[in-house]
């Protein structure tokens, strides 16, 4: 049996008795899928951790950066209390009419909303509303803006507030001083800005399973 196939079955194993996909869940992948979103939903094992961080953050306010066909979005979004509030943001068109089908299926399209356009300047126009500051930030979008997407979540969030980077290990790749690609010196630079900034504690955790071998980042806000 490869290493990959054992990934896979422990990944089943885990996710079989702790996080198994409700009909909600599974149909939010299926659609997804008919739409042809690409298969890059977090596994049901990291959106069940997504679920109970943002329980044991006591999350009244969620904001999330990158949608995709709103997976994860619900997971967050089920955590929250009856008058919380998830902000997501995409970037595509499709895959936010995609997200918006599964969300109001889900019971969830009272608490959520979700933006579509470039996060950057959703961002900046969150930051302008001046709203009440989010207690955890989920950040899984293009990588190469992560160190900016990092930026933005400090100026969104308060002291206690957790935010969670996705996909930081690269396949191996963000240890590799040779690699210049866009996703890696995106992501490179998130975790030094993590390490080095005065308002943040963080670490990063190594994955394996379904989602091949990757991992995900977390820092919290200090005063």
């Amino acid at each position: 049996m490869s290493q990959s196939q054992v990934w896979d079955d422990v990944d089943d194993y885990f996710t079989g008795h702790l996080a198994p996909d409700d009909e909600v869940l599974a149909a939010a992948l299926r659609d997804s899928e008919a739409a042809g979103l690409p298969g890059i939903s977090v596994s049901g094992a990291a959106g069940k951790l997504l679920h109970l961080l943002a329980l044991i953050q006591g999350a009244s306010r969620i904001l999330e950066i990158g949608t995709l066909g709103g997976y994860s979005t619900i997971w967050m979004a089920r955590a929250l209390p009856a008058d919380g509030r998830l902000v997501t943001l995409e970037y595509s068109a499709k895959h936010a009419e995609v997200a918006t089908r599964n969300l109001a299926r889900a019971g969830l399209d009272k608490i959520v909303e979700v933006r579509v356009g470039t996060a950057l300047e959703t961002l900046a126009e969150l930051a302008d509303e001046d709203q009440a500051p989010f207690d955890l930030v989920f950040i899984d979008a293009d990588k190469d803006n992560n160190p900016n997407y990092v930026e933005w979540a400090l100026k969104l969030t308060r002291p206690g507030s957790l935010i969670i980077i996705d996909n930081v290990v690269r396949g191996g790749r963000v240890a590799d001083p040779d690699n210049t690609s866009p996703d890696v010196r995106g992501t490179r630079t998130a975790i030094e800005l993590i390490g080095s900034h005065a308002r943040l504690s963080g670490t990063a955790i190594q994955t394996v399973g379904r989602k091949g071998y990757d991992g995900f980042a977390l820092a919290r806000v200090l005063d």
